[in-house]
């Protein structure tokens, strides 16, 4: 606001985690948020919030008292609609814009669309949707952070749609934003073959370990889509996928980022 002073953090966090820091940092009333670069973000709160609470919540390497402007208006002068794949279009949600034809319209949480826009790691998984969801086809969205993918799985006619994540602040806002089919916990609570496409966006090490499980989930002839490492990164989640059985069917890439389409590879066990 203009004429109060605020203080700012500097939160280190995974790039694959941002949309649902930023979502959280926004929920605990951030006036704004930057990117400082690509694993850290500066929060500014007015001084009237609690500082060491936010410190010690967020895990901040710093904070600092800023400059009186107005940084409500600064933080929100570069976020813009933007569009996304062939059938999205995500709008912050101060902004009323109509989406233009045959797109969805998907309200974001402003964090969700700083600076250069949705994370890379986001957009390959938002297209990637729009090539293998099917009408009524059953999706899983592993650690769903803000429930994002989820609703626009469910926009492009996937049903139904779960999701589930460990962190207990991730599954309400991504319940929010999904709806009601999202749990606190993860995929070693689903049951075998119940998806057609699974999603998961997350670290390269949690897709890797969790590689035996993902294929378990899928229903043969179902598609798994992985992402949230980078291109160099790619090759160990490749290994993980191929020693249980999985096959890389195709490689999606975005700048430095990586997203690998799997499927199980082998007809079933008779």
């Amino acid at each position: 606001m203009r004429g109060e002073t605020m203080f700012s953090l500097e939160i280190e966090c995974a790039p694959e985690r941002q949309d649902l820091l930023i979502a959280e940092l926004w929920e605990q009333g951030s006036a704004g948020i930057a990117e400082s670069n690509h694993t850290r973000l500066r929060a500014f709160f007015e001084d009237g919030a609690d500082r060491q609470a936010l410190l010690a919540r967020f895990h901040a390497l710093s904070w600092r008292q800023e400059e009186d402007c107005d940084w409500v208006a600064r933080s929100r002068v570069n976020w813009e609609p933007m569009l996304v794949g062939e059938r999205f279009f995500l709008v912050p949600e101060w902004r009323d814009d109509p989406a233009p034809a045959r797109r969805f319209k998907i309200v974001v949480n402003p964090g969700m669309a700083f600076g250069t826009g949705v994370h890379e790691t986001t957009q390959l998984c938002l297209e990637a949707l729009e090539t293998y969801v099917r009408h009524a086809m059953p999706l899983l969205d592993v650690g769903t952070g803000s429930g994002i993918l989820s609703r626009a799985a469910a926009l492009l006619g996937a049903a139904p749609v779960w999701a589930c994540d460990v962190d207990p602040a991730a599954v309400s806002i991504a319940r929010e934003n999904a709806g009601p089919r999202v749990f606190l916990g993860s995929i070693d609570a689903v049951r075998s073959g119940c998806a057609g496409v699974i999603a998961a966006n997350i670290s390269p090490e949690a897709i890797a370990f969790l590689a035996p499980e993902l294929l378990r989930c899928l229903r043969f002839g179902g598609t798994l889509l992985v992402s949230g490492f980078e291109r160099h990164e790619s090759g160990a989640v490749e290994s993980a996928f191929q020693q249980h059985g999985g096959m890389i069917r195709a490689t999606r890439l975005k700048r430095s980022w990586a997203l690998l389409v799997v499927d199980q590879g082998r007809l079933p066990a008779i």
